[in-house]
């Protein structure tokens, strides 16, 4: 009776994470706290303003700068307050790449609030953390806290190291 009770603690102990993963993965995100009152830079090959709506389409092969984080994508929406004292908030579409740090990811568009820190990716998302990668739909960055979390059908490969690594 031990022994069936210690195999089945050991089956449960391996499949954890895998529920885990089938839920939503929490990880961590870049090298450090994001500072979201840096200035933010943007490059682009145009530039379409709607004073009419506080709002700009930056449009061909678009980076964005803020800190040690880069955004790159097709297309970027910047939605300015409404007092046009800074941007409110970010949407990148058509295949989106971000890195900070370490740490990579990519989906197919991004909507990031400014002001919160708070990015929402999400259409095939894939985080690269090292060696280590995740799949999901949707993956929640925070990027005052650096942390994150991919959601909806996560798949990644754990791998054991062994002890005298």
């Amino acid at each position: 009776m031990c022994r069936l009770q210690f195999l089945s603690l050991l089956v449960c102990m391996l499949l954890a994470p895998a529920f885990t993963m089938a839920q939503g993965a929490q990880v961590a995100f870049g090298s450090e706290e994001h500072d979201s009152s840096l200035p933010v830079e943007v490059t682009s090959d145009n530039l379409n303003v709607d004073q009419n709506d506080g709002t700009a389409i930056f449009t061909g092969n678009v980076l964005i700068g803020q800190g040690e984080m880069r955004l790159w994508a097709p297309r970027v929406l910047v939605v300015y307050r409404e007092d046009q004292s800074g941007i409110e908030s970010l949407n990148a579409t058509g295949g989106v790449t971000m890195i900070s740090g370490e740490d990579a990811a990519e989906g197919r568009q991004a909507d990031y609030n400014v002001q919160s820190g708070l990015i929402e990716m999400e259409g095939d998302v894939l985080l690269i953390q090292g060696v280590q990668a995740l799949t999901g739909d949707k993956l929640f960055i925070d990027t005052k806290a650096g942390t994150a979390r991919v959601t909806g059908r996560v798949k990644t490969v754990l791998r054991s190291t062994p002890e005298n690594e």
